[in-house]
């Protein structure tokens, strides 16, 4: 599509509350459907490539975030949308990632769901490994996770679909005027 204009899509949302599912079918929506340029920074894919080799330490947390922030500023400056579908559990460094994407090209969107939804959803196991301690510093358990104030769009996973998610985050991105 000629004319695209890139921002950025942040999903935030505790380990198991459905942001890379919501991730897909949005992604899907966009590039099937209305054919725009997306690229998908997903936290644990991120993690293996970008960022390895870094701890879950608050310092190293924050510098996985700033990363795949300024990755997402690089691709909204570029025309591109930018999705990041990462735990970013501070609220001061998500604030830091807005300022640096810009303003009205920043979409928050808070995965909302209560930690036993979240621990039901586990396939993983990594909340059961968390709650025998061995995982420490681990979101949601034994470190802290900051839901965001203010976000664009908020997706209650445990009481919508993921079609009405989706749905929800197009209207929205059609109101704030980033998608025609």
């Amino acid at each position: 599509m000629t004319g695209q204009k890139g921002f950025t899509i942040w999903f935030t949302g505790l380990s198991g509350a459905g942001k890379s599912t919501i991730t897909a079918a949005l992604v899907k929506e966009l590039k099937d459907r209305l054919h725009l340029k997306v690229e998908v920074l997903d936290g644990d894919v991120v993690r293996t490539h970008l960022t390895k080799g870094l701890t879950f330490s608050r310092e190293d947390r924050d510098t996985n975030i700033l990363r795949i922030g300024w990755v997402c500023e690089l691709l909204t400056r570029n025309d591109v949308i930018a999705v990041a579908a990462v735990i970013s559990p501070y609220r001061e460094t998500r604030s830091k990632v807005r300022e640096m994407v810009g303003a009205g090209k920043f979409v928050e969107v808070y995965v909302a769901a209560p930690l036993e939804v979240c621990e039901a959803r586990d396939v993983k196991g990594l909340y059961k490994k968390a709650r025998a301690g061995e995982i420490p510093q681990f979101t949601g358990v034994s470190d802290p996770y900051e839901p965001p104030e203010n976000p664009e769009v908020v997706c209650n996973t445990h009481q919508e679909s993921v079609q009405e998610s989706t749905a929800k985050i197009i209207a929205r991105l059609r109101e704030m005027k980033l998608l025609d």
